[in-house]
């Protein structure tokens, strides 16, 4: 059954599809939309000592965890589980381990108070987050760029995405994730990297840029990581080690291939988009990447050379949370998409169903 516009709504959402384990609490109504709480437990330390995420210590942790994480967002907002109008968790893409834990447990709270059960995509969550943010109109541009994801998509409704391009091996996160293990730099590699490029000169080493010789929207990084690696060994080789300007200068290379890839990529992206004629036209951006200065602002002034809105969430909405998943969920709620006790987790879950599926799976979760 569809629900009105008009109706008020206040969703649970949960999410634990990779390493953060999060509760949130959000309304939305006439008045407009509000983040009531946001919990967001993460899985650094637990992983730190392996260089990446471990899938079943990730999912151990999701069990231990997402009661407690519930249970203080509820606080927060100063609810109880009768307030609530319903119930959204990610269903995938995503660690099937960590996905499973968060479908069961709300399944549970489902079965015990009898209110409705929404399975959210992973990455509608992150894609409606403007919406959530913002109120922007459909249909706008999402590149959804993170350690395991990293696509463009016109949203055009909150059950209708169409995608135009993506990555065909790594997501930009793993790459710098990679990257910073090769240079001996600590995990998760976005910052770190970020941090020693802001040093160094991006002009030393000849990096790739791949696929910028072909046509259309898809990307890749897997052979810039591989020629970042050969790029280290022969320092290694001629030095017998590497200096600190070594690791500013390579991750200084790496970061602008990275910043020219997705610029370009997203100019591409931006003709398509806009050759629809939206009345009012936005380039929006989500992922833990889209924190990286250099990207962003890169994504930024190509924006304001073709005089369009650029918009990018906070960081804390634009990295895995759980208001994005209770959002996604009023949002199919109000389109009368509710589940039952059957919802299964799923480790793929494409956005958009009819585009062929990205090659890779990417160790931070599969790609959709």
């Amino acid at each position: 059954m569809t629900q009105s516009p008009n109706q008020t709504l206040t969703l649970l959402g949960i999410e634990s599809s990779c390493d953060d384990t999060a509760a949130a609490v959000v309304t939305d109504g006439p008045e407009g939309t509000r983040i009531l709480s946001s919990v967001v437990w993460g899985q650094g330390a637990l992983h730190a000592d392996f260089g990446g995420v471990v899938p079943e210590i990730a999912a151990r942790a999701h069990a231990e965890r997402v009661d407690i994480c519930i249970e203080r967002a509820l606080d927060e907002a100063g609810l109880t589980l009768a307030a609530l109008d319903g119930i959204a968790v990610t269903a995938g893409p995503g660690l099937i381990g960590g996905v499973l834990s968060g479908v069961m447990c709300a399944k549970g709270l489902a079965a015990a108070t009898g209110l409705p059960l929404v399975g959210v995509n992973h990455l509608a969550g992150h894609a409606l987050t403007p919406r959530l943010t913002d109120g922007i109109a459909f249909p706008y541009l999402m590149l959804l760029v993170s350690g395991g994801h990293c696509q463009f998509l016109i949203v055009r409704g909150p059950d209708s995405f169409a995608r135009i391009g993506g990555t065909i091996d790594d997501a930009p996160g793993e790459a710098f994730d990679k990257t910073a293990r090769l240079l001996g730099l600590p995990q998760p590699g976005g910052p770190p990297v970020e941090r020693a490029a802001a040093g160094g000169d991006p002009a030393r080493f000849a990096l790739p840029r791949p696929l910028l010789d072909r046509p259309g929207c898809d990307m890749s990084f897997s052979g810039l990581k591989t020629a970042l690696l050969r790029a280290r060994d022969g320092v290694v080789a001629e030095k017998g080690g590497l200096t600190e300007q070594d690791r500013a200068d390579l991750c200084a290379g790496f970061q602008a291939a990275v910043r020219d890839l997705l610029v370009e990529k997203s100019r591409r992206a931006l003709e398509v988009y806009l050759a629809e004629a939206p009345e009012a036209p936005v380039f929006a951006v989500a992922g833990g990447v889209a924190a990286n200065g250099a990207i962003r602002a890169g994504l930024q002034a190509l924006c304001a050379g073709l005089g369009l809105r650029f918009l990018a969430p906070p960081l804390a909405l634009c990295t895995d949370n759980a208001a994005m998943i209770a959002y996604a969920g009023i949002a199919r709620m109000r389109l009368g998409l509710v589940d039952d006790l059957t919802l299964t987790a799923r480790p793929r879950w494409p956005l958009d169903e009819g585009a062929p599926a990205l090659l890779g799976s990417g160790k931070k979760g599969a790609k959709a």
